[in-house]
């Protein structure tokens, strides 16, 4: 005997209360909260990171590295009657390359050093009690007695 298929009738009100229910256990979970905060400050942390590069360190690498007063951001070549912004691409790799030495040397090295150090401090044992003291005291002023 063939089974009988019943048909499937949705209850919108159901499955939008469901789809909400779901929403709000995703979007209020503590790890996704966590994710925007981080996602916040880590913008703000590389506009301040893209404003140094940009306008202290990049003026600087301009004046090193090109003679006379023409920055290197104006090289612009000319192929086949057009101008090629070249000195613009250089500008931008300089800047990723900055960027990412800043990052690097901020993330790995500056908090892999603070990391490193609170490891050592939870690490390391608590000091002993009174109680401690005074049996290994005990314990030795034992051993120094004669049998």
């Amino acid at each position: 005997m063939a089974e009988e298929k019943k048909p499937l009738y949705l209850d919108p009100a159901k499955t939008a209360f469901t789809l909400l229910d779901e929403f709000k256990n995703f979007a209020f979970k503590g790890n996704v909260i966590d994710l925007a905060v981080g996602v916040i400050i880590g913008g703000a942390f590389g506009k301040i990171v893209e404003s140094l590069v940009k306008n202290v360190i990049m003026p600087l690498v301009s004046i090193i590295t090109t003679p006379g007063n023409q920055p290197y951001t104006n090289w612009k070549p000319l192929v086949a009657g057009k101008e090629v912004p070249i000195g613009v691409f250089i500008g931008d790799v300089l800047n990723f390359l900055i960027v990412a030495l800043v990052l690097f040397i901020f993330i790995v090295k500056f908090l892999g050093w603070i990391m490193r150090a609170k490891k050592q401090e939870a690490a390391a044992p608590p000091p002993p009690t009174k109680q401690e003291v005074l049996l290994t005291e005990i314990r030795d002023l034992l051993k120094q007695r004669p049998a």
